[in-house]
Formats: structure tokens, C-alpha cells, sequence
């Protein structure tokens, strides 16, 4: 299957995840040299849980975040909401015994009844999705009033040399370590056309702001590579 440029298509994305969902967390892993594990650690980190919450990972993928979001004394419950029925099936296994519960869906209708999660978390998929705002504003539809909304999402450095070196490394080294490794031929000649496609930090913090959120961060985290989103429902103010 081709992914042409950054399409969108929502049938053609998940078609693609459930080609590579088999090989998605060693290239994720090898991709971002490790950092992915220290990027789902701040994210959940930023929730200061207590233990009680009911919290709601979009775009869970292999759930990775919904797995680093039941620790001891953090979630007391995570509903992991994908639309690759083939990554839900590769993140069952990592499930093993903890309170998370696996859901076919999409992210524009999140099959959740109104203010029903106290915080939401989204790793690396927004970018995935065909309409960012209309997903956000059905993240504050379920989420409570003082929630809060965490993303993260690649974007693209600031600084000169890095951002140089970045899109060498992002254009053309990492589609071919992940077409040899996936042996998918566009998926990971999708993801750097999707990063560079996808709103500013500045913009998307805009469209958080006119998709209802009252406080919204944007975190620059290892050079720019990665950007961290906090947004709070109801304008409560975001706090580090």
C-alpha cells in the first residue's frame, strides 16, 4: 500500500499501522535512539496523578503511554482508544493484568460519555489524525472540568544546526532503516512528510486555544525534536 505525502485518509492510516504494528515498537525505540521512553515518562509526569483517576490515551497504538500511566500511585484506570485494530492486538499482551481497557475508535468520536475522563494523553498520533481541531474539542467533551490534556508530537527544531541535521536524519536515514525493518515501503516515508506537514507549536497551541482549552503550554523537549502540550479545561492554570 502507497501513503502518498502526508494524506490522511483515515482508512489508508490505519491500513498502514496495522501493516507495520508488528515491528512499530522496536523502530520506535531504535528511531528515536531511546528517547521514546523518557518523553511517555514526562508526559505522565506532568498529570501529577494520585492514584484515582480515569484517564484516556488517544491514539494509543502499542499503549506504551497507557502501560507508563498505571504505575504504581498514577492512573487508576486507562481507556487506550486506537483506530489499528492490528496495534490493539500487539498491545493486549503488554496489557497483563493492568486496569486497561482496549477500544477500537476514532479520535473525531471518541466513544466516551461526556467529562468522563479526568485527564487525556496523546502519544505521537494527533498528527495522524484528518481533523486535529475536531478531535480536540472532543477530548474536552469528555474530559472534566480542571482536566488536563497532555500531547506529545514531533515538530521540528528551532535552531539552525539542529534543525540542518534533524531533517538530513528525518528525510532520509530514517526512511530507510524503517522501510528495511518494516518492510513497508511508504510508512516511514509518511512519518517525516506528516511531521513537516503538521502545525508550528505555535499554531497548534492556537488551535487548543479556539478548540476550547482555557491554558495551553507548549514544552520544547531533547533540542525541539519533540514538543510536550498541557492543556487545562476551564482555564485552570498550568503549573512547572
Amino acid at each position: 500500500m502507497h501513503i502518498s505525502s502526508a494524506s490522511k485518509d483515515a482508512s489508508r492510516i490505519a491500513g498502514m499501522f496495522d501493516a507495520i504494528a508488528t515491528r512499530y515498537d522496536f523502530l520506535n525505540h531504535l528511531l528515536s535512539a531511546g528517547f521514546d521512553r523518557q518523553w511517555r515518562k514526562r508526559a505522565v509526569a506532568e498529570l501529577q496523578m494520585t492514584g484515582r483517576e480515569i484517564l484516556l490515551d488517544l491514539c494509543t497504538g502499542t499503549a506504551d503511554l497507557a502501560v507508563a500511566a498505571t504505575a504504581p500511585a498514577l492512573a487508576r484506570r486507562v481507556i487506550g482508544v486506537d483506530f489499528s485494530g492490528e496495534m490493539l492486538r500487539v498491545a493486549r499482551p503488554k496489557i497483563n493484568g493492568r486496569a486497561i481497557d482496549l477500544v477500537r475508535g476514532d479520535a473525531t468520536r471518541i466513544p466516551l460519555a461526556d467529562r468522563a475522563a479526568d485527564a487525556v494523553t496523546i502519544g505521537f498520533g494527533i498528527r495522524n489524525v484528518d481533523d486535529p481541531l475536531a478531535a480536540c474539542r472532543e477530548i474536552l467533551r469528555v474530559l472534566r472540568p480542571g482536566g488536563t490534556l497532555v500531547i506529545l508530537e514531533f515538530s521540528l527544531p528551532r535552531t539552525a544546526v539542529v534543525r540542518s541535521f534533524y531533517l538530513w536524519y528525518f528525510r532520509h536515514v530514517l526512511p530507510l532503516i524503517g522501510r528495511a525493518v518494516s518492510r513497508h515501503r511508504s510508512a516511514y516515508t509518511y512519518l517525516p512528510a506528516s511531521v513537516e506537514a503538521f502545525p508550528t507549536p505555535d499554531e497548534f497551541v492556537a488551535q487548543l486555544a479556539a478548540a476550547g482549552f482555557g491554558t495551553v503550554r507548549a514544552v520544547p523537549l531533547t533540542f525541539g525534536i519533540v514538543y510536550m502540550f498541557v492543556a487545562r479545561k476551564d482555564g485552570r492554570p498550568a503549573t512547572g
